[in-house]
């Protein structure tokens, strides 16, 4: 990276009305006059020419400050409710979904999921119910809750996604096929242990600015978006290399 890329990217990351940052202290602060009016220039010039920086710094910009959101809040982001995770439970690497029973971009994530799983033996999966779509969201979440408390979570998840759009049919459709008792599934998806579940789940999505599902937290980086199993993996490969 050249002297004035540098330069480029610490001015924006700055901000550039602040105009005297200097990146690693490599460069002094410039007081106001022509010196400073010379550097501003140049920057300005570059910046016009390689947009790109503007593109590296908000990026970077953007991941210090998820970081900071993962960070504050990892217990709540990467602990599983009941069974609901997959692959490695010693897993070197996390990888935690926020998904909606609604979101056709979800049930085509599942096998994209699946595939990253059997190809890598060190990845932990965490599914996080994120009910945003409409209210049969928020109900097909709390049957997905309660399916995890009894240890049948993915047998509901799968045969949820399978049956198509929410609906209080398809929902007890998948009730039955996970093997559960329709009557002790009812009688749990109130509970309060169930809302204070989906309020955390909901309060952390914010905090980490997700927008839109699915969303996905992988080591110190989120993305809010349906990714292929080759995005999938270069992110997992940038968590393990950065412990």
């Amino acid at each position: 990276m050249s002297r004035w890329r540098l330069v480029a990217v610490a001015l924006v990351a700055a901000g550039l009305g602040a105009g005297a940052a200097y990146l690693g202290g490599l460069y002094r602060p410039i007081a106001a006059g022509p010196e400073r009016s010379r550097i501003e220039g140049v920057v300005r010039d570059y910046l016009i020419r390689h947009p790109e920086v503007l593109v590296e710094a908000s990026t970077s910009l953007r991941r210090r400050e998820s970081a900071k959101a993962i960070a504050a809040d990892r217990r709540a982001i990467t602990e599983p409710y009941g069974n609901a995770w997959g692959g490695n439970p010693a897993g070197d690497v996390v990888v935690v979904e926020y998904f909606d029973y609604n979101c056709g971009y979800c049930r085509a994530s599942l096998p994209v999921v699946d595939q990253l799983v059997a190809s890598d033996a060190k990845v932990r999966v965490i599914y996080r119910d994120w009910p945003i779509l409409s209210d049969e969201s928020a109900t097909a979440a709390r049957y997905s809750l309660v399916a995890a408390e009894m240890g049948r979570f993915r047998q509901f998840h799968e045969a949820l996604y399978a049956a198509g759009p929410v609906t209080d049919a398809t929902i007890q459709q998948a009730v039955a096929r996970a093997g559960l008792d329709l009557a002790a599934v009812r009688a749990a998806v109130d509970t309060p242990r169930i809302d204070a579940e989906l309020e955390r789940n909901l309060g952390t999505a914010k905090k980490l600015g997700l927008s839109g599902s699915p969303s996905w937290v992988i080591g110190d980086q989120v993305v809010s978006s349906a990714l292929p199993l080759e995005e999938l993996q270069r992110l997992v490969a940038e968590a393990r290399a950065g412990g």
